[in-house]
């Protein structure tokens, strides 16, 4: 097992429970089903140098994180130009990072940390795009920054219809944005690296049980077709609007496969990776069992760090809703992104 991944490399793996405080991901070959709090999750990621190893690691890497009472769950993908040693370090890093910021349930800092990380690497030649997405399972509420990313893509099921999920979205729950503490008038949502500081919009939407959200790096949108044209984000909307999204675990699967047909050939020009969401109906329920075992989880981890680990120490988010939550459930619905 790789030191910058927490999951098996089998390509069939079963279903992975989310623990308290776990990070979960890496940029190595992997095809598996993940379950949070409120959210079903499947990924399926496949480095572009792997030629079928699971060792080899690429430059696209996911994560996926759990908070100490598993009402945070936050989503990571990003796509790191390289491949190689230089991009194994750079997923340790990110790793770390998402630790560090498993208790908050603003990802305004975490997205700010990322570009300042990347703005040290630029000088190598390192930058990124990424999609970093965080899900309050209490008010149902999904959170997304995007930098420099594809645009992921939701699908409603009340209205059996897929659509871009971005600043613009409108659609049946308009999408609220917010900025994060950068300079409003400067650039932003550049990519990872390229300038510091810089704002980047953060767009919030209410999932309903059954809606899904498709995040993906940009080898399918750069996929060519028979006639040799780009697919492009609207060909990928489009060629989603025709697949059955009654079985998600099989969705993505089945996506790659009908590009591949497409494009004539099953490889592509880079590292493929795709991470969809679906709302499920199971209410989060936070007992004191959960709690002992988050306390237990932080309280760890606080030894180990007094032992002399140079982890990254996950303090919990300062907020009414966060911190108060925990004790009195009705301010678990104040946020909504």
């Amino acid at each position: 097992m790789s030191s910058i991944t927490s999951q098996p490399h089998s390509a069939t793996p079963g279903p992975h429970t989310m623990q308290c405080m776990e990070v979960w991901g890496g940029n190595r070959s992997i095809n598996a089903g993940i379950t949070m709090s409120g959210l079903d999750a499947w990924v399926f990621s496949r480095p572009f140098q792997s030629q079928g190893s699971a060792e080899a690691g690429g430059g696209d890497i996911h994560y996926l994180s759990s908070c100490m009472t598993g009402r945070i769950s936050r989503m990571l993908v990003a796509d790191v130009s390289g491949h190689g040693a230089a991009v194994d370090s750079i997923a340790i890093t990110l790793r770390d990072l998402m630790r560090k910021y498993v208790n908050f349930l603003d990802q305004s800092k975490f997205v700010e940390s990322l570009n300042v990380q990347f703005g040290s690497l630029a000088r190598a030649g390192s930058f990124a795009t990424a999609l970093v997405a965080t899900y309050w399972a209490p008010t149902e509420y999904l959170v997304a920054t995007n930098a420099g990313h594809p645009r992921p893509l939701l699908y409603r099921a009340a209205r059996g219809k897929w659509e871009f999920l971005d600043s613009s979205s409108a659609g049946e729950q308009p999408v609220a944005v917010s900025k994060t503490k950068a300079d409003a008038d400067g650039p932003a949502n550049l990519p990872l690296g390229i300038l510091e500081p810089t704002s980047y919009d953060q767009f919030s939407v209410q999932l309903r049980e059954g809606d899904l959200v498709l995040i993906y790096t940009d080898s399918l949108v750069e996929s060519r077709g028979a006639d040799g044209k780009l697919l492009g984000d609207r060909g990928l909307l489009a060629l989603l609007g025709r697949l059955d999204t009654s079985r998600p675990a099989e969705l993505v699967g089945e996506l790659v496969r009908t590009i591949a047909a497409n494009q004539g050939s099953d490889e592509f020009n880079d590292d493929v990776t795709c991470l969809l969401l679906r709302r499920n109906g199971v209410a989060p329920k936070l007992g004191v069992g959960d709690l002992v075992k988050g306390m237990s989880g932080f309280v760890k981890q606080a030894i180990d760090r007094l032992r002399g680990s140079t982890k990254a120490f996950p303090w919990p988010e300062i907020r009414l809703d966060n911190i108060g939550g925990v004790l009195f459930k009705g301010l678990n619905r104040r946020w909504k992104g």
